[in-house]
């Protein structure tokens, strides 16, 4: 690419993720020539687009100045979108400081490495019966068989909801994150689709609130239903939204590092035998590469509230800042060799997982499932390849694999 291509380069058409997966080109052209560059399109709100490391820390520690809103990501103007400014739920990645970590206090103790570390027998658990599942087989759908099984149950399980509305907490996730997928949306505009999602999984939590404010249990749910904010519930509109977000990130997330993990071990059998050899690796520095080259979420926003500087550029009060991390987990300043995945590379201070106040909750959770499934495919699985091409999802919000049809020998 030359400089010419930085007016014409596309880093937000969810098409584009569909058909070729996160614009790595693009966003290396971003860093090399126009690293916090003024994006305008027509029918996209206009952005600075930041795509390097460094900048990403500096916005996001910064929280006063660069504040969260109700406008999580960009994405290009769609038919029967709702406004940016519509607000569906009210949760974690949408506050700031102080509020936000008076929310986060909530249920801060059930994700500390501690807390976490606990789970650990019953995510092992799980994952062998997930596993065991396509023991008798040759192929299978990867994602929806195996790594939507895992996080989906885990988070599931936490939150004390019964095995038989799994089904209906993943369905209800894929509509929220992904809502112009035909595939979650139908027939709907993706107004409707949010709408319809969101009204699901209030109808379903305001039910779980009234059993565990009756009856608590040692579970999420009912250290949600019956938490306080300085002494008073939290209100209803919150509360609900609450438990959509820790249910949609606890299982969507970790999904897509698990199928875009396995993919890179298949596009680089090398590493695959690495790590067979070697599955003390899972444990060290794999969990963190396959982290940082998935890199899940693509992008978040924050919305400037005075005049600043940044790399030279004037960014304006009210001016909308988007930070992609799949490009500063390729940033050729903080990593050797970027485009190479190295299930042995130390350091990896990949931002997979944010920074700053927002940080992922569920960051060690994450980590404890990831090393538990690779570790047992690593130990179990001969050999795994591609039966078919894989299907992406359409979001440019979260990088996820919808279907990947492999074929394997396993034991």
């Amino acid at each position: 690419m030359t400089q010419e291509n930085l007016e014409s380069i596309d880093i937000v058409d969810p098409d584009l993720y569909v058909q070729r997966g996160y614009p790595h080109e693009e966003w290396a052209l971003l860093r090399s020539k126009a690293p916090v560059f003024y994006y305008q399109r027509p029918g996209v709100r206009p952005f600075w687009a930041i795509t390097k490391h460094a900048d990403i820390i500096t916005i996001s520690r910064q929280p006063e100045l660069f504040r969260s809103s109700q406008y999580l990501f960009v994405t290009v103007e769609q038919e029967g979108a709702p406004p940016d400014d519509m607000v569906f739920l009210r949760q974690l990645l949408n506050m700031n400081p102080p509020e936000h970590a008076l929310y986060r206090g909530v249920v801060n103790r059930r994700f500390t490495p501690r807390a976490v570390q606990r789970l650990s027998t019953q995510v092992e658990q799980v994952t062998t019966e997930v596993i065991q599942k396509i023991v008798d087989r040759t192929e299978c759908d990867f994602v929806t068989e195996v790594a939507a099984k895992l996080p989906l149950a885990v988070i599931a399980e936490m939150f004390g909801i019964p095995r038989s509305d799994w089904e209906l907490m993943f369905r209800l996730s894929n509509s929220m994150i992904a809502p112009s997928d035909p595939e979650f949306a139908g027939s709907e505009t993706i107004e409707e689709t949010l709408e319809r999602a969101r009204m699901e999984f209030f109808q379903y939590f305001s039910q779980l609130v009234e059993d565990r404010r009756r009856e608590p249990r040692d579970d999420i749910a009912s250290t949600l239903a019956n938490g306080t904010i300085n002494g008073d519930p939290l209100p209803q509109f919150e509360l609900l939204s609450y438990f959509a977000l820790l249910i949609i990130a606890g299982n969507e997330t970790t999904r897509n590092a698990i199928s875009g993990g396995l993919y890179a071990l298949i596009e680089h059998q090398d590493q695959f035998a690495l790590l067979k050899a070697n599955p003390q690796l899972m444990v060290k520095s794999a969990v963190e590469e396959i982290l940082r080259w998935t890199s899940p979420v693509v992008q978040f926003t924050r919305i400037a509230t005075a005049d600043t500087e940044l790399r030279g550029q004037t960014i304006r009060e009210g001016d909308v800042v988007a930070m992609f991390y799949p490009s500063a987990n390729r940033d050729e300043e903080v990593f050797d060799d970027p485009d190479r995945f190295d299930i042995r590379r130390d350091p990896n201070p990949h931002l997979a997982f944010g920074m700053g106040e927002h940080y992922c909750l569920g960051a060690n959770l994450a980590r404890l499932e990831l090393q538990a499934m690779f570790r047992l495919l690593a130990e179990r699985l001969d050999s795994v390849e591609l039966a078919a091409p894989i299907q992406r999802m359409r979001s440019n919000f979260v990088g996820g694999i919808k279907h990947m049809p492999i074929r394997y020998r396993i034991k």
